[in-house]
C-alpha cells in the first residue's frame, strides 16, 4: 500500500469511527453536521475524488452551514491542502493542529488487563464517566449518545475502575481491518498511574483478537503526555496532520 493509499484509508476509517448525524457531498467535499462543539462531525472534509475549485467549495460550504445556523468550519489535512490560499484570503484562521498516528498490530506490545472491562456497547456508567471527564452539557450528551448509535462495524467500549468508579475510558472501531482508537480519557485525579496505557492496550488487544491488522488514532500535536502514552504502545509512525479553519469573528460554539 502506498503512503497516499494509507493516508486516505485512515481518513475514511476515522470518519466512520465518529459518524455525523447528516452528511452531504458538494464539490468533492463531505459537509458533516451534528451540532454541538465537537469540530470533526461539524466541518467540511475532503474526499479522495476530483474536488472542485477552492472558491466554489468554500461558497457551497458556507451556504450549507449558514443555512443550518452553524459556523462554516473546514477541516484541512495536509493531503488535501488546496483550500489554504483561498481560506487565507477570506480571513479564515487555523486552529486545532492534530496528528494521525499509525502502527501495525503485530509490532505493538501486548498489553491486556483483565480488570479493564470490554463491551460492544456503552453502558450507562461508561457514558456518565465520559461525560463527567469531558464536562459535556446536556445537548452534547444527547449528540454523543446518538453518534455512538450510528457506528457501523466491530466496536468496543473499554473502561477501568477504581473503588467502583470508572476513571478511564476509550472506544475503538474496526474499519477495513484498521482499528481507530477514540475518546481516550483518564480522570484528572487518577493520571500518572498507567491507567491510560492499560485501557488503550486492552482495546488494542481486543482488536488484535478481532482480526485487525493495524491501528490509528488522532492526537493534538502539542499534547505531550498523550503522545508519550501512545508512543509507549507502539504508535510511532506519524502519517499526516490536519487543522481547522474558521473566521476569527465567528463564534466557536457551533
Amino acid at each position: 500500500m502506498s503512503s497516499d493509499d494509507l493516508n486516505w484509508r485512515v481518513e475514511q476509517a476515522c470518519r466512520e469511527a465518529w459518524p455525523a448525524a447528516t452528511e452531504t457531498v458538494v464539490e468533492g467535499w463531505l459537509l458533516r453536521r451534528s451540532g454541538g462543539r465537537i469540530r470533526r462531525p461539524n466541518s467540511a472534509n475532503p474526499l479522495r475524488v476530483e474536488r472542485g475549485a477552492p472558491d466554489k467549495v468554500i461558497d457551497a460550504a458556507e451556504a450549507f452551514y449558514v443555512g443550518h445556523g452553524q459556523t462554516p468550519l473546514f477541516r484541512v489535512p495536509d493531503i488535501a491542502g488546496e483550500l489554504e490560499t483561498a481560506l487565507d484570503h477570506r480571513g479564515y484562521r487555523p486552529e486545532g493542529g492534530t496528528i494521525h498516528l499509525h502502527a501495525g498490530i503485530d509490532g505493538m506490545p501486548q498489553v491486556r488487563d483483565v480488570q479493564v472491562a470490554v463491551s460492544p456497547t456503552p453502558g450507562e456508567d461508561w457514558f456518565e464517566a465520559r461525560f463527567r471527564m469531558s464536562a459535556y452539557d446536556e445537548a452534547e450528551r444527547r449528540i454523543f449518545r446518538r453518534m455512538t448509535g450510528l457506528i457501523v462495524g466491530d466496536r468496543a467500549f473499554v473502561s477501568s475502575q477504581r473503588d467502583g468508579l470508572i476513571v478511564a475510558v476509550a472506544f475503538g472501531v474496526i474499519h477495513d481491518g484498521l482499528l481507530v482508537v477514540e475518546s481516550v480519557e483518564t480522570d484528572s485525579d487518577f493520571r500518572q498511574q498507567g491507567l491510560g496505557r492499560r485501557t488503550v492496550g486492552t482495546l488494542v488487544d481486543w482488536a488484535r483478537r478481532a482480526g485487525a491488522s493495524a491501528a490509528c488514532l488522532q492526537v493534538v500535536a502539542d499534547n505531550t503526555p498523550a503522545r508519550a502514552l501512545y508512543a509507549s504502545l507502539g504508535f510511532s509512525h506519524e502519517l499526516y496532520r490536519y487543522h481547522y479553519r474558521r473566521k476569527p469573528h465567528e463564534p466557536r460554539q457551533l
